[in-house]
């Protein structure tokens, strides 16, 4: 569901997005408003769903090492489905899994220390369904936030 944001709240988010850990204090001046007035703005956003979190990006390379990241496309059996989601809940190493359209029904991001537990983690995965991995050989674009724009008078 779509929040009905001000050019305020707009601009408060799109400081988070650049830096989460941005004083209030610093977003206030910088917006012109009262820092009890920023902090009650971000307060109700927070309330409302629209923020959901605060995140650091973390380098996979300096804490694992080398690691493989991949994406696997599953198709799952109907009736496996219910069990689906559990199971890569408890799993650590899926960073992120979407239910899309195609030939193939999840789309599930991993990221693992080897490529031997890639290959344990799809011999389990394949009891939900035919799967097809593609691993990472380098990001060109790292994750970020989508726009947020400014609504127009």
């Amino acid at each position: 569901m779509k929040h009905n944001l001000d050019k305020i709240d707009i601009a408060i988010l799109n400081i988070l997005k650049d830096n989460a850990r941005t004083p209030v204090k610093a977003i206030a001046e910088q917006l012109f408003i009262s820092a009890p007035t920023a902090a009650s703005r971000i307060s109700a956003m927070e309330r409302a769903g629209v923020i959901l979190g605060y995140h650091a990006t973390v380098s996979e390379k300096a804490v694992l090492g080398h690691p493989v990241r991949a994406f696997i496309n599953l198709e799952v059996t109907p009736d496996r489905k219910a069990t689906l989601t559990p199971f890569l809940t408890d799993c650590p190493d899926v960073i992120e899994c979407c239910h899309i359209t195609g030939e193939y029904s999840v789309l599930i991001q991993t990221i693992f220390e080897s490529t031997d537990d890639l290959d344990r983690f799809i011999s389990k995965l394949q009891e939900f369904g035919r799967t097809k991995t593609q691993i990472v050989f380098s990001t060109l674009v790292r994750r970020r936030s989508f726009r947020i724009e400014e609504p127009q008078e």
